[in-house]
């Protein structure tokens, strides 16, 4: 992937604005504490329209703040779209996903952690980091890091008993407030594990998505329905490789019978609503503390999730299951004609960075891809507001196709790159918002074709160019190597230690 000078000179220039100023004095700075969900989907809150998952303190912040309807991921997995939602850039940009280099410096020191504390804030983080930096620009990032990870999601406590993950988070939220208020502004990321699977267990429920105790039998006595596009014409309609894809094998994990269906679902939609009270516990903590006139409050998923719509599990490609999140942004000093709002413009993670540093009144770096949403908080209309955007999965690995694509407000296209053939998608969203349809080879949409081509190509192009497989292969290489060096140096140090004896 080739990255234009004139780009290089921007992320350079960046860099030296330290420390960074803010943009006006005239207000006094929020906190914001941004939460972060695994594998949640746009449409799995209440106040979405979902008819039975309870999110009520996510839905009496979307009624006091806003809620983005058409909020996306450029890469739905957890690793590439975390590092996007840290720097502001796309994955063809950060060149950072599983089983990559960390992400370069040149972009963890321009992530918006960084930035708030030149800014004069206090930053931290709880829960599921996700990404690998640098140690160096780890502690450049936060005044406080505390990871919280899964497997197991119940942690046992000094006094011998369990505790869910998602209420550790939120223990440590209360105590970082707790350490930080009255003392100057700051910023809390808090990335949940839950509702990921633990794919280390298989067992339905409580083994495959453990849930918090505080929601022991909820949804219980909800009858459970068969998935929508779950009709097996729909999964047999796609082409051999997504047939065979890591989307087919997870099915087979959590989603094949009824029985099984119908016990994950509701264990999965358990943790959503673990979640939901984790925060509605920190928000009335924040009244107790004093600070909750001027915390904002956003919240979103890392990407989005098949429960066995079209026969899959998990996210990676290119459906709107997959790519669609949910974003609420909940500013207790906005007027009151502009709360409850659900807006339409389109949203991506790349924004997350961009508007954190907006509210904080932090001058954005040139590089960064994504734009603050503040304006659209305001009730603005940019005329020059995005129509589209470029998204993508790059993860080396076998049963996970690759592809590229763009998303319009219409036409969604996505062509998996290292098919041989290439194999398109295009869909139209106004006639098909299912996307059962692919209309790549349809005489009547060929001019929509290659007008989406034309504009994939553009924008990878902007992004990076080219996916470049020997990044990644040179960098297994070495860790390889480096891997094998040190068993050959720990087998020659034991033997040292034999012939000593």
């Amino acid at each position: 992937m080739k990255t234009p000078l004139s780009w290089l000179a921007a992320v350079v220039a960046a860099l030296v604005l330290a420390p960074a100023k803010p943009l006006a004095k005239a207000e006094k700075k929020p906190n914001i504490i941004f939460f972060l969900s695994d594998d949640h989907r746009w449409d799995r809150l209440s106040s979405a329209g979902h008819p039975f998952l309870k999110t009520p303190t996510l839905d009496r912040l979307a009624k006091e703040g806003v809620r983005f309807s058409n909020m996306f991921v450029t890469t739905s997995i957890c690793a590439a779209s975390r590092a996007t939602i840290l720097t502001g850039l796309h994955e063809r940009t950060h060149q950072f996903t599983f089983r990559t280099r960390p992400i370069d410096s040149r972009f963890s020191q321009a992530s918006y952690p960084v930035l708030l504390r030149k800014a004069g804030y206090k930053t931290g983080f709880i829960g599921k980091f996700g990404v690998n930096v640098l140690q160096q620009d780890r502690e450049a990032m936060f005044d406080s890091f505390q990871p919280i990870g899964r497997a197991p999601f119940f942690k046992k406590q000094p006094d011998g008993s369990l505790r869910h993950e998602s209420e550790l988070a939120g223990d440590r939220v209360i105590e970082f407030i707790d350490q930080h208020k009255g003392s100057g502004p700051f910023c809390l990321s808090v990335s949940f594990n839950a509702a990921h699977a633990e794919d280390g267990d298989k067992r339905p429920g409580i083994g495959h998505f453990p849930w918090p105790k505080a929601v022991d039998g909820l949804y219980e006595d909800v009858p459970i329905k068969a998935p929508r596009l779950s009709d097996p014409k729909i999964f047999e309609s796609h082409p051999e490789f997504m047939k065979k894809s890591m989307n087919r094998i997870r099915f087979f994990w959590r989603w094949d019978t009824p029985e099984k269906y119908a016990t994950n679902l509701r264990a999965y939609y358990r943790m959503i609503t673990g979640i939901d009270g984790v925060i509605g516990r920190v928000a009335k903590h924040l009244e107790k503390a004093g600070v909750a006139d001027n915390t904002i409050i956003i919240f979103s998923g890392d990407n989005g999730y098949y429960e066995g719509q079209r026969g899959f599990a998990g996210k990676w490609s290119h459906y709107e299951e997959s790519l669609r999140v949910p974003l609420i942004i909940y500013d207790p000093r906005a007027d009151k004609n502009r709360r409850g709002k659900v807006v339409k413009p389109m949203a991506l993670n790349t924004d997350i960075a961009p508007t954190i540093l907006g509210y904080a009144g932090v001058k954005l770096p040139g590089h960064y891809q994504g734009r603050s949403l503040r304006p659209i908080m305001s009730g603005e209309k940019p005329k020059d507001w995005r129509r589209d955007t470029f998204c993508e999965h790059l993860m080396e690995n076998a049963t996970i196709p690759k592809w590229e694509g763009v998303r319009s407000r219409r036409y969604v296209y996505a062509r998996y790159f290292q098919q041989k053939p290439q194999y398109e998608y295009l869909h139209d969203l106004t006639e098909d918002p299912d996307q059962l349809k692919n209309l790549a080879d349809d005489p009547e949409y060929a001019k929509v074709l290659k007008r989406m081509r034309k504009r994939c190509d553009e924008l990878r192009d902007e992004y990076g160019g080219e996916y470049d497989p020997s990044l990644v292969a040179k960098y297994v290489a070495e860790q390889q190597r480096k891997r094998a060096e040190a068993q050959a140096n720990r087998k020659a140090a034991q033997q040292n230690k034999k012939q000593q004896k």
